[in-house]
This record gives structure tokens, C-alpha cells and sequence, in this order.
């Protein structure tokens, strides 16, 4: 059995040791069964339970690079950026992350709970599942960890130090190049763009510099504008569920960066779930009734999202020139703007970069596909620049609405 007080990284039974070892969070002589359950693009996670008495912890690790691209070094502070954050926002959004054990700086790894009694949002998506309630809880957690962690409600100094605490130039590049820079250019030619949709791409995205100029407006914005301390990948990728139950997870891009990065994620990754319903859902009344429920989802989880915001704002801004009239609307307004940008480019990133998501990608039917990917990215340049007039659930809607009959489905 491994000592643990040398950094590498685990396998199945070395997280079953380190379980029993270490955290010492089973009993002697546990039945413990141990599997590798990440799916994801940069850590190794591990589910080990006791078969007697159905005990159970996950343990995540960091790499030293990225796994799906080892292009990408990584630092492995991101787990402690994890675990903190983890924390924080278990205080400012009660019952809305799962709980941690454990943090080793050694090891690199935190303990935490066990939540295979919920679902992964985006596979659930796509067994067509529905949570009516996904919508009022993620708007509660997005208003409560961005509105209480900026400077309009900290203390100032405490803000700061926040700010140095979650410094994350590692997690922040890989933001910056593969959804702010290179679905506009392909720089480092890490891009995969599916073949039927090339020169639609070619055009759309690399070839429009008008819109190469806005996805650099945005870029500069995230580089400066320490607004609130987002999750910074909050997809449903990044959401347990259950129909009564949202847990966020994987907060390890955890940054002070705007707040509407966040939310433009959420909306983003609702709408790719309702291109792959709209496109791939044979049966006319089953279609119609599950992407009018995703409709509801993504126009209630921006709306409530404002509501309380504004009635968190008045219960609980403490900076006093945030208090004078107009200047809520005003703040308020910059987050509604950068959502509508946020929300473009991470359409655009999830279609033709490098880390895609199977709502898009797992299309099987290449007319499908190409139907789905010109969708979302006629949507995106849209969000991209109106981002100044979409205010509302509506207008996404709206907007939705119109790409998705700029290319019809074919009969």
C-alpha cells in the first residue's frame, strides 16, 4: 500500500487504499469496489463504496496536464481552487454543491460526496428527462455566489483577497484561448470542424471580422473585469440533478471574472440541448413537448435569475454609492450584456473547437448534424452582436426561433 506523502497519480485500488489509509473513511474491513467514473476533459474521479453497509466517497484528482489534450499544463492548485470554492459556495448556496470531506495538497486530490443518486444534466437532457425545478434552483446558486462575492456587497479588502486567492492563469488560458480566441481563427489549429459544415465555417467564423472584432471586445473583458467569483464552467456537464436536487460541480476555473460568463454558459448549454430535440425527436408531439419545456427552462432560468438578483441586491449591497438611483439598472445591464455575448461564444466553442459536447457531436445522422451545428451558430453570432438589446428569456427565444427556421428540418 502506497504512504501517500509523494505526489502520483492513482489508479482504481490506490483510491481504495487512499480511502481507507488516509481519510480513513471506511471501517476496517470494508467490502470497498472502485471505479474510475471521470468523463471529463482534465481530472481522474473515483467512486469507492463499501458493498456491506452501501457507504460511499468520490475522490478527484489533478493531473499535471490536461486529459483531453496533453497541449495543456496544467497547474495542480486547481484542486485546492476546487475545494475552496466548493466550500464558499456551499455558504452563500445552501444545498446546491456537494459536500467535501477532504482537501490533500500532497496528493492533489479532495474527498467529497457521493452523488450517484442524481444524473449528469446533459446525458439526462438527452434521454429527454425533464427537471421543472432546474431552472429556479440554478438561478438561485448563479444569484447568490456572483452577487454576494462582488463589491458591491463585500467588504473591499476581503474582495481583494479574494481575488488573489482564486488567481488561475492555468484554467483561465485554456478559457481564453478555446472560447474566446481560436473558434474565430484556429490559431493553434487544435479547431475539428466537421467536414460537411467547412466552408460554412470557414465563412461564418473565421472569415467575418466583424464578428472576430466582438469575440476580442469579450476577451478583454474577461482579462479585466473582476466582477464576481464565477464557477467559470458551469454547463450542465458541470449539474447533477434529480427532480428535486441540482448540485453543482467541477468549479476548478473557478476565477473572479464577470458574472455573465456564467450565466451565458447555463443558456448556452439549454439551447444545445434544445437543437439536438428540435433536430433529432422523429415524433412531431414528442419534439413539441420537450423543446417547449427546454423553452420554459431557458427563458425562467435567465428571468428568475434577474428576480432575484434584484431583490438580493436590495437586501444586501452594503457599498454605499451602489445604493444611489439608477445604478442597480446600470450594473445590472453590463450582466445582461455580457450573458448575451457569453452565451455566442460558447455556441461557438462547443461546435467547432476542441472541447465539444454530444448534443452536437453525437449526432449520428450527418444531415442532422449539419442542420444542428448551423443552428447554433447563427444563433451565436446573433447573441454576439445584439448583446446590447437581449434583455429577457424572451428574446433568446426569439432569436432561437429564428436560426432554427433559417435551417429548417429536413423532410
Amino acid at each position: 500500500m502506497a504512504g501517500f506523502d509523494k505526489y502520483f497519480l492513482m489508479k482504481a485500488q490506490d483510491a481504495a487504499d487512499y480511502a481507507t489509509g488516509k481519510l480513513k473513511f471506511f471501517e476496517a474491513g470494508a467490502d470497498l469496489e472502485t471505479k474510475e467514473i471521470g468523463d471529463g476533459n482534465l481530472n481522474y474521479i473515483f467512486r469507492v463504496v463499501d458493498r456491506k453497509s452501501g457507504k460511499s466517497v468520490v475522490i478527484k484528482q489533478a493531473g499535471s496536464t490536461a486529459r483531453i489534450s496533453e497541449d495543456f499544463v496544467l497547474s495542480l492548485d486547481r484542486n485546492r481552487i476546487e475545494n475552496d470554492i466548493l466550500k464558499l459556495e456551499g455558504e452563500l448556496a445552501p444545498g446546491f454543491v456537494p459536500k467535501v470531506y477532504a482537501y490533500d495538497p500532497i496528493m492533489n486530490c479532495c474527498a467529497m460526496e457521493d452523488l450517484s443518486d442524481h444524473l449528469i444534466m446533459r446525458g439526462a437532457l438527452l434521454q429527454r428527462k425533464k427537471y421543472p425545478l432546474f431552472a429556479d434552483h440554478i438561478s438561485t446558486f448563479m444569484a447568490n455566489t456572483l452577487l454576494l462575492t462582488c463589491d458591491a456587497v463585500m467588504d473591499h479588502k476581503k474582495k481583494k483577497a479574494l481575488v488573489g486567492s482564486f488567481i488561475n492563469p492555468d484554467l483561465c488560458e485554456i478559457t481564453e484561448d478555446l472560447v474566446y480566441t481560436e473558434p474565430f481563427n484556429d490559431l493553434k489549429k487544435r479547431n475539428d470542424l466537421f467536414a460537411p459544415n467547412k466552408d460554412f465555417f470557414e465563412k461564418e467564423l473565421y472569415g467575418d471580422d466583424a464578428l472576430r472584432l466582438e469575440a476580442a471586445k469579450l476577451k478583454f473583458d474577461f482579462f479585466q473585469n473582476a466582477q464576481c467569483l464565477i464557477h467559470g464552467d458551469l454547463h450542465t456537464g458541470s449539474v447533477f440533478v434529480r427532480p428535486d436536487s441540482t448540485k453543482v460541480i467541477d468549479p476548478e476555473f473557478a476565477y473572479y471574472g464577470p458574472a455573465g460568463y456564467d450565466v451565458g454558459n447555463v443558456l448556452a448549454n439549454l439551447v444545445f440541448a434544445w437543437i439536438n430535440a428540435d433536430t433529432t425527436i422523429a415524433e412531431p408531439a414528442a419534439q413539441a413537448d420537450y423543446t417547449s419545456w427546454l423553452e420554459e427552462t431557458i427563458a425562467q432560468s435567465l428571468d428568475l435569475f434577474k428576480q432575484k438578483w434584484r431583490a438580493l441586491w436590495d437586501k444586501a449591497v452594503t457599498e454605499p454609492t451602489a445604493k444611489y438611483p439608477g445604478f442597480a439598472e446600470w450594473y445590472f445591464d453590463g450582466i445582461l450584456r455580457d450573458t448575451a455575448g457569453v452565451t455566442g461564444l460558447e455556441l461557438c466553442r462547443r461546435t467547432v473547437g476542441l472541447a465539444k459536447v454530444k448534443d452536437i457531436a453525437g449526432i449520428e445522422n450527418p444531415a442532422q448534424r449539419t442542420r444542428a451545428e448551423r443552428v447554433a451558430i447563427s444563433l451565436a453570432k446573433r447573441c454576439i452582436f445584439e448583446r446590447d438589446l437581449i434583455r429577457s428569456g424572451e428574446d433568446y427565444l426569439r432569436l432561437l426561433a429564428w436560426a432554427a427556421a433559417k435551417h429548417p428540418r429536413a423532410k
